[in-house]
């Protein structure tokens, strides 16, 4: 049986109108904005009075987004401007009206920008290429672009837990490198920084939130649906691995900021050759 639910967290944005009012989900909620915080917390995101850029693809991760910091600016734990931002990026057959209607009847702040990135993308690689590095890097330079000419100090991305964690072992089976999605950085010309509130969200949370939630999905045709993405095969061993060891995602994405140098082999993080040894005299 459901415990009783908190009637402060019934209520709320509007974008949680029509949200389950069941202790079930209220334990979801508050988990997933307990993560939130300590990522915005932990890496110093927060700078009241800025404006942020929240990119909204229409997929799960994006959309909950959105719900999360509407929810801790609802609270008043966020004092930043938002302005939620869909690049239509020109994919066959995308639902335009999907994204303008969800954002208009909740009122939330919203620019939708148009450009056609997916002819560039067919056009420049092989039929059967994986498209996904391409298109980012398209859709990172016009969001740039974007948050530039709405005044935006932070462009906020969707990427999770499980999202860094694919990374950070790609990185290490094919780029020899250790290396995960940092959760704050800033772009090449050193105005616009990266946030992703997300980091410490597990996917299969951010599923049962969107799947409560029944946001209006949009299917991602272009990249993500493709076949033997390397990232399909990282994502495949994490989650036999969760399900031999459960929990063992959470506590690698805390190794990832436990690092001890000295126990690695990077020459540049920790000085060997510095080493010395006192010796007693004999």
């Amino acid at each position: 049986m459901d415990a009783p639910v908190d009637e402060a967290e019934a209520g709320g944005h509007p974008i949680y109108a029509q949200a389950p009012r069941s202790g079930e989900f209220n334990k979801l909620r508050k988990r997933l904005i307990r993560h939130t915080r300590e990522a915005l917390d932990k890496f110093a995101m927060v700078r009241p009075g800025e404006k942020w850029l929240v990119a909204l693809s229409g997929g799960k991760d994006s959309y909950s987004m959105l719900a999360l910091l509407l929810d801790l600016k609802w609270r008043g734990m966020l004092p930043v401007e938002l302005l939620a931002c869909n690049l239509d990026q020109g994919q066959p057959n995308f639902p335009k009206h999907i994204l303008p209607e969800f954002l208009t009847d909740l009122g939330i702040p919203h620019r939708i920008e148009y450009r056609d990135t997916y002819s560039i993308v067919t056009e420049k690689l092989p039929v059967g290429a994986t498209y996904c590095s391409l298109c980012s890097r398209l859709r990172r330079g016009n969001l740039y672009r974007i948050a530039r000419e709405e005044g935006c100090s932070a462009l906020v991305l969707g990427h999770h837990r499980d999202d860094s964690l694919e990374t950070f072992f790609m990185n290490l089976f094919h780029g020899g490198k250790l290396a995960a999605m940092p959760p704050r950085l800033l772009n090449d010309e050193g105005d616009i920084e990266v946030l992703r509130p997300l980091i410490y969200c597990g996917e299969e949370d951010l599923q049962r939130f969107s799947d409560a939630m029944a946001f209006p999905i949009i299917p991602c045709d272009l990249c993500g649906s493709q076949d033997g993405l390397e990232r399909n095969a990282m994502k495949a061993m994490l989650s036999d691995i969760e399900k031999r060891m459960p929990g063992r995602k959470d506590v690698m994405i805390r190794a990832l900021g436990n690092i001890n140098a000295s126990h690695m082999l990077d020459t540049n993080l920790f000085d060997f050759a510095g080493l010395t040894c006192k010796r007693t005299a004999s």
